[in-house]
Order: structure tokens, then sequence, then C-alpha cells
């Protein structure tokens, strides 16, 4: 899994950590790191947490004037094992 990163190709437009209005601002990535894990394997360090153990996300693109984001998930939703609904 460690291999599966999110679509970079967004880049260009847009990125999460410039974002002044996004919950991700300043955060520092690193492409050798891996801590994240899903189920004990290792994804890739650009995913985001956001208080699941089983789920990370990655904001692609977000268009404030327009009101539309794309988001990109790894993981699963499950609830049964840690109860984690927000």
């Amino acid at each position: 899994m460690q291999e599966l990163e999110p679509y970079y190709l967004w880049r260009e437009y847009y990125t999460v950590e410039e974002d002044e209005m996004s919950p991700f601002f300043g955060k520092e990535y690193s492409e050798f790191e891996f801590s994240n894990t899903i189920y004990n394997y290792f994804i890739h360090p650009q995913w985001d947490g956001f208080g699941s153990a089983t789920l990370y996300l990655k904001v692609l693109y977000a268009d404030y004037l327009r009101g539309f984001a794309i988001i990109e998930f790894i993981g699963e939703w499950n609830d049964c094992l840690y109860n984690d609904i927000m």
C-alpha cells in the first residue's frame, strides 16, 4: 500500500499545504518517512489523516468561488472496529 500515492497532477493548480483556508495549511510532507498505517500496512506519506484509523484523504483541488472540492480517499470507513463516527 505504500506505493499508492494520491493523484499528483493537480499540484500544478492547487496544493493543500499552501491554502490558508485548508485544515492542512502549512503541513510539511515527506516522501521518505512512512508513519501512517491502515490495518498495519504503511501508506504513502502524502495522504492526510483526519481522525479515522482506517480512512485517509487527499484534497486534490478546491475552488472556493465555485464551491466545490475534489477529494481522494484511501482505506475504509469501519465503525464496527473503532466506532469512529464523526
